[in-house]
């Protein structure tokens, strides 16, 4: 079969090729969130199965790939595959094995305790969010990214009695700023070896574009949740040190840890654990002049005697001067170890030594390579997205299943369990439950990386890039908005980093700009694209709602929901590579 050269202009016109380039994007978001439909009941909705959409839309890009760009047919199926496969090992594995360590801690009531401790630290419900969402979930984010805070934060506060969709939408929009350097860093290190660039310089330029949105992130929280349980700006303001607290601890320990060359891995991981520490010790000294309760909370306060009485109200957030914690210290040691386990289970996964150390303790076993066949060096990317004469197209499924970050996440599973000492029944429940809760989300999230890499392999997503390419001066803020695009395609930063990196560097030498700015903008501006790509939106609701078929229509609202988030501080990322590029020139390393 003849090597398949990527052609970035099929029509000959570079606007009806970009249309058609984003033919399957658009699919996917009008099926997801605008088309109408009726329910068994004949109310009206919009936005069908994410399953289905996702279908459509893979579909879709097939019949492009093929039949307009003259993708050979199987080159266009093994692509396919390969993002399936992929996905199950990268990210589905992670996210089956986080929510069976959460499931573990349900059914042996020891998540019960943990709930207690949180709200012990702070009953009031904007505080929770920012231990919970912000700064819990940017150390697992550093630990293992690709989904996991979603999931466990976003469980963590349905079982603390938070909705389920505003737990998903919160989670979401907190999972932004620390994205970069998720999974010890991965984005950054991919960043690098695509460009050929200093994976170090790279990392201190993203430390000084992330931490003013680091410091946004936190307020931006507190008012998206105040305000979706029917609270005031008053109610927002009430909590701002504490906010500056958490984004502000967090954004000064990101700045200093990326800008050294030694550490930078583990940029997440130091700033979520002193932001954790920063906040916990505050409210030691400082707490809010009222307690702000989610809104059936303060409805059910109102009808038993006033908000200043107290009452039980869910999560136990009830008043503190009546409150007498339950639980002795070995207790919520005991209930907290799986958390621990957790993250100490990920951060040995995910250093790179061991990483190596699990691939080549049984050669062939331990990490099995495969060749995709029509596949494998069958696609050369062309100029400019690639320099003249390249080399074709790498396509080898590593089934690393020793060193994938899922099966050290599933170690601590099964380590909580026998820490817990669950019974042969609990055991068979958990497995059960957790299956039954996931099998409707793997199924998306494997279509959706299906045609993130059917889009790469074909040349889609080059197409679709090459339109930012067009702006001129403008360039460094579509440079974020083109990551943006890419996290929302790829499904990850580090996928986006591989798609677009060495076209934001080959740009920004064309027009005259810093390649470390442009290049580290792909990745910064991408971390903004996360809360709205179809894989994430279904691991929080995989995560947040029991019954997985109501999760599967809470998709398209979700992705409704945080869409404008999204654009808004990708945006903001742009103004700010804009004026690096213009106005602070001395900011670039």
């Amino acid at each position: 079969m003849p090597v398949f050269h990527q052609v970035y202009n099929p029509l000959g016109n570079a606007f009806l090729s970009t249309i058609v380039a984003a033919l399957p994007i658009l699919v996917l978001l009008y099926l997801l969130a605008l088309h109408p439909h009726r329910d068994e009941q004949g109310h009206r909705h919009l936005g069908i199965s994410a399953p289905v959409a996702a279908l459509f839309a893979w579909l879709t890009a097939f019949i492009i790939a093929v039949g307009i760009l003259h993708m050979p047919a199987p080159s266009a199926i093994s692509a396919f595959l390969y993002g399936v496969l992929s996905g199950f090992i990268g990210i589905i594995w992670i996210v089956v094995a986080a929510m069976f360590l959460y499931t573990i801690t349900l059914i042996t009531g020891k998540f019960e305790i943990v709930k207690e401790s949180i709200t012990h630290i702070s009953f009031d419900r904007r505080l929770q969010v920012l231990l919970i969402a912000f700064s819990f979930g940017a150390i697992i984010e550093g630990t293992s990214g690709f989904g996991t805070p979603v999931a466990i934060a976003g469980a963590m506060m349905v079982g603390l009695g938070f909705g389920p969709f505003e737990s998903a939408i919160l989670n979401l929009i907190a999972n932004t700023a620390p994205v970069a350097y998720g999974a010890i860093g991965t984005p950054i290190i991919t960043l690098g070896l695509v460009t050929g660039l200093p994976a170090e310089v790279l990392s201190k330029m993203a430390g000084r574009q992330l931490p003013f949105v680091s410091i946004l992130i936190p307020f931006w929280l507190v008012a998206t949740f105040v305000f979706m349980e029917k609270g005031s700006w008053r109610d927002v303001w009430e909590v701002w040190p504490a906010t500056l607290v958490a984004g502000g601890v967090f954004a000064i320990m990101q700045f200093l840890v990326s800008n050294v060359p030694s550490l930078y891995l583990l940029t997440d991981i130091i700033a979520g654990l002193t932001s954790v520490l920063a906040v916990v010790l505050f409210l030691r000294v400082w707490h809010p002049k009222t307690r702000f309760l989610l809104a059936r909370e303060r409805s059910v306060a109102t009808r038993v005697g006033g908000e200043g009485q107290p009452q039980p109200a869910a999560g136990g957030a009830s008043d503190p001067a009546a409150y007498v914690y339950p639980y002795t210290r070995w207790q919520t040691f005991e209930a907290w170890v799986p958390w621990i386990l957790l993250i100490a289970c990920v951060a040995i996964w995910g250093t790179p030594q061991i990483k190596t150390f699990f691939d080549n303790l049984i050669p062939g076993v331990t990490k099995v390579n495969v060749a995709m066949p029509y596949l494998h060096q069958q696609v050369v990317r062309t100029p400019p997205i690639a320099p003249p004469n390249a080399k074709p197209e790498s396509a080898i499924w590593g089934f690393n299943w020793l060193s994938a970050a899922g099966t050290g996440v599933f170690v601590a599973a099964v380590l909580s369990g026998l820490w817990l000492r669950l019974s042969a029944e609990q055991w068979k429940h958990a497995i059960v439950r957790t299956a039954r809760r996931m099998k409707i989300p793997v199924l998306t999230i494997a279509q959706v990386l299906g045609l993130g890499f059917l889009t790469r392999y074909s040349g889609l997503d080059a197409i679709l890039g090459l339109a930012f390419t067009h702006v001129g001066p403008l360039y460094p803020f579509f440079a974020a908005l083109l990551g943006w695009l890419g996290v929302f395609l790829a499904g990850s930063d580090t996928a986006s980093n591989a798609l677009f990196g060495n076209l934001q560097r080959i740009t920004a030498e064309q027009l005259g700009l810093n390649p470390i700015l442009i290049t580290a903008a792909n990745s910064t501006g991408g971390v903004m694209g996360k809360m709205i790509d179809p894989q994430s939106i279904t691991v929080a609701t995989a995560a947040c709602y029991e019954d997985p078929e109501e999760g599967n229509r809470m998709v398209g609202p979700i992705f409704r929901a945080v869409v404008w988030h999204s654009i808004v501080l990708a945006c903001v990322m742009g103004l700010i590579v804009l004026l690096q590029a213009y106005v602070f020139p001395w900011m670039i390393p």
